[in-house]
């Protein structure tokens, strides 16, 4: 473990799918019955207000209903027990690994269960439906609430310390991502570039396996807890 001081891992979708979240991309799913067009910017949010705070509200409260698996609970214990320097980046927008325990976590996309105020830039925990344009808890204004996602065309979050940790650290773990959605694909090349070692856990190869030293295939809830172990010393 002395040989490895810092750890960054970065996670998607894939982390969360075997709780019952869907993936951006999967079949079926909740997003396949939207473009992103109509939901997931800041031209669809002012162009229907309504169809994307209908859409996140099912999005928040059906997220509520789900439980953190073998996944989030492996990283929820390397966070405890690593002795060095760890930060997990994820990609999603739920809090399962927060309810599995962790803590040296950053959101860069944003997160269902805070709501951004336009009007004050607060961004209050929120649990509730926001298409009744409910007022702000902190500052009073009503209607001025939107879902505290990173939509496309807008800046992912803490994007400064995120390149400051990849740019530092000696192992970059990506676990469940597609390696499509920029900036996030191109960590893997920045931490390559300063001379890290790169791992991949996925279910199947990603876009961008080939940037990886070392690529593991398979269900998270598998692959997940045995490189913990692995790295814990109980492998």
């Amino acid at each position: 473990m002395a040989k490895i001081p810092s750890i960054v891992i970065l996670t998607g979708a894939g982390v969360s799918a075997e709780s019952g979240i869907d993936t951006f991309r999967s079949e079926g799913g909740l997003w396949e019955q939207h473009r992103v067009e109509d939901v997931a910017t800041p031209e669809a949010f002012a162009r229907d207000p309504d169809l994307v705070l209908r859409f996140y509200d099912m999005r928040r409260a059906a997220i509520q209903t789900k439980q953190p698996n073998a996944a989030h609970e492996a990283l929820a214990r390397l966070d405890a027990e690593w002795p060095g320097e760890l930060l997990i980046i994820t990609q999603n927008v739920d809090d399962l690994h927060e309810r599995a325990g962790g803590s040296r976590l950053l959101h860069m996309h944003g997160t269902h269960l805070t709501a951004w105020c336009l009007a004050c830039d607060g961004r209050p925990e929120w649990r509730e439906p926001l298409i009744d344009r409910p007022a702000c808890p902190q500052c009073g204004a009503a209607g001025q609430m939107r879902p505290d996602i990173v939509w496309f065309g807008e800046m992912p979050y803490e994007m400064e310390r995120i390149y400051a940790a990849v740019g530092a650290c000696d192992l970059f773990v990506s676990i469940g991502t597609s390696g499509a959605v920029y900036p996030a694909a191109g960590l893997v090349r920045e931490a390559r570039a300063r001379g890290a070692m790169t791992l991949e856990l996925n279910l199947e190869p990603s876009q961008g396996s080939y940037f990886f030293h070392e690529s593991r295939h398979g269900p998270a809830t598998r692959l997940v807890p045995e490189w913990v172990s692995e790295m814990l010393g109980q492998g």
